[in-house]
């Protein structure tokens, strides 16, 4: 089974946006790419910000797109079609109202739970079928408060939460990498409670 050649996180450009929690999807590749010393660099091809990584005998491409997030997929589908990575190829983190804070789950496929940005990637890819980190943001409880809730950044309890769960599922990639998937899972979704 082939590994993951593309991580795409999802956010919104801009420094207003930079610290919200609809972020925490830049914030994983940010993550990712100062951990491995990748540099990301706009590529006007790909309307994003681009770079490459290696982990052992494993390469693939960190992607942030700067399109905003309900045209995420233009750049996803840009960059996976000038390298002729399939969709099950790619890894899309983004931020999710229906876990809380500190959890994650990794899922291949399934609906978009109104996101704007994975309903866009699904249109440009022509399927669902593209694997999927769900980083937890918590639910404000109301869905007609959930545009301004996504938009503010997370308090400073929730924020240590996330930030914790971007390192633990950081930890995954090589795993990802060479396509262990079902124990990236079982890693993922059996991690203490």
């Amino acid at each position: 089974m082939s590994g993951i050649k593309l991580f795409v996180g999802l956010g919104n450009p801009g420094s207003e946006y930079e610290s919200t929690r609809h972020n925490a999807g830049f914030w994983w590749i940010d993550h990712v790419s100062r951990d491995n010393g990748s540099k990301l660099s706009m590529e006007t091809k790909f309307f994003g910000l681009a770079g490459r990584m290696k982990s052992g005998p494993h390469e693939a491409w960190l992607l942030e797109p700067s399109t905003y997030m309900n045209a995420s997929g233009r750049s996803v589908a840009a960059l996976a079609r000038f390298y002729k990575i399939a969709p099950e190829e790619i890894l899309v983190i983004h931020d999710e109202l229906d876990l809380p804070p500190g959890t994650a789950k990794l899922k291949q496929g399934g609906g978009n739970g109104g996101h704007n940005g994975l309903k866009d990637i699904a249109a440009q890819l022509g399927t669902p079928n593209f694997w999927r980190l769900r980083l937890g943001i918590g639910h404000p409880g109301d869905r007609h408060a959930v545009v301004n809730y996504v938009l503010k950044p997370p308090m400073k309890e929730e924020l240590q939460l996330i930030e914790e769960n971007i390192l633990d599922s950081a930890k995954l990639l090589p795993l990802l990498l060479e396509g262990s998937f079902e124990a990236a899972m079982l890693k993922l979704h059996t991690k203490k409670a």
